[in-house]
């Protein structure tokens, strides 16, 4: 399923201030994120996901951060090239050595 970005940053970093400016006024976060969510227009689900996304980003709460994640994507990214990369080379390597000594054995 393809997850579409409904929602610009803006709306986004909006809607986490509105939650972490009025937290102090509902018994629980979940009680203010349901208050907050419908005037965004998004679920509560998605609403409380940005505001530990933006929690964690903060430091305030433990995880990998955004900015980590994003690392984390790259370096894989780049060991699957070296691993592809790697793989040709092995295989070329493989059919000279071979084509080498099928020379020398020709002589």
């Amino acid at each position: 399923m393809n997850k579409s970005k409904k929602f610009s940053p803006e709306v986004r970093e909006r809607a986490v201030r509105m939650v972490q400016e009025h937290r102090g006024e509902y018994p629980s976060l979940w009680a203010a994120v349901e208050s907050i969510a419908p005037k965004i227009g998004c679920v509560p689900q998605t609403l409380l996901e940005w505001v530990k996304r933006a929690e964690v980003d903060a430091g305030q709460r433990p995880w990998t951060t955004t900015a980590e994640l994003q690392r984390i994507k790259e370096l894989e990214r780049e060991v699957k090239e070296l691993r592809r990369a790697n793989e040709i080379l092995r295989t070329a390597s493989a059919f000279f050595a071979q084509a080498e000594l099928d020379r020398k054995l020709k002589s």
